[in-house]
């Protein structure tokens, strides 16, 4: 190999350029792999759409996923609609090959205090399960459609 052979593959060897997970460019592999400070809740968190069906009822839901877990780890969220006037704060659960999601009554209403919604997934894309109400998981059967 000649000196000046050997000189271009130093030089192409050495030459290394970082980006940050945002894309910008930054000057050594730390600052590329640098925890980011001004970084949101709101940067790790997606809404999932959700309908769950139970004959005549159906559930409007929207989750907040962060889509960086698997199962994803479910940080919040509502459910909006035929809940029996109650809207409802989902406060946990996951969705991954099985979903729970756990929500609170939110506001007046004679509804009950707590809702839980668990099942399994199956195809096309959906959750077959039960919910129940004030602690039960298995009064009602469902099918959650997954709409995201």
């Amino acid at each position: 190999m000649t000196t000046q052979a050997r000189k271009q593959k130093g030089t192409s060897r050495a030459e290394h350029r970082f980006h940050n997970p945002q894309g910008v460019e930054v000057k050594n592999h730390a600052e590329a792999f640098a925890a980011q400070a001004d970084v949101s809740a709101e940067a790790v968190s997606v809404d999932c759409k959700l309908e769950l069906n139970n004959g005549p009822v159906t559930f409007t839901i929207t989750a907040k996923i962060n889509p960086n877990t698997h199962p994803y780890v479910v940080t919040g969220g509502r459910i909006t609609s035929g809940t029996g006037g109650a809207t409802w704060d989902i406060t946990g659960g996951f969705i991954g090959d099985s979903i729970r999601l756990d929500a609170k009554r939110a506001g007046q209403g004679s509804s009950a205090n707590t809702i839980t919604i668990v099942g399994e997934y199956q195809n096309p894309p959906a959750y077959r399960g039960t919910y129940g109400f004030d602690g039960a998981t298995s009064s009602f059967k469902h099918t959650t459609r997954y709409l995201c």
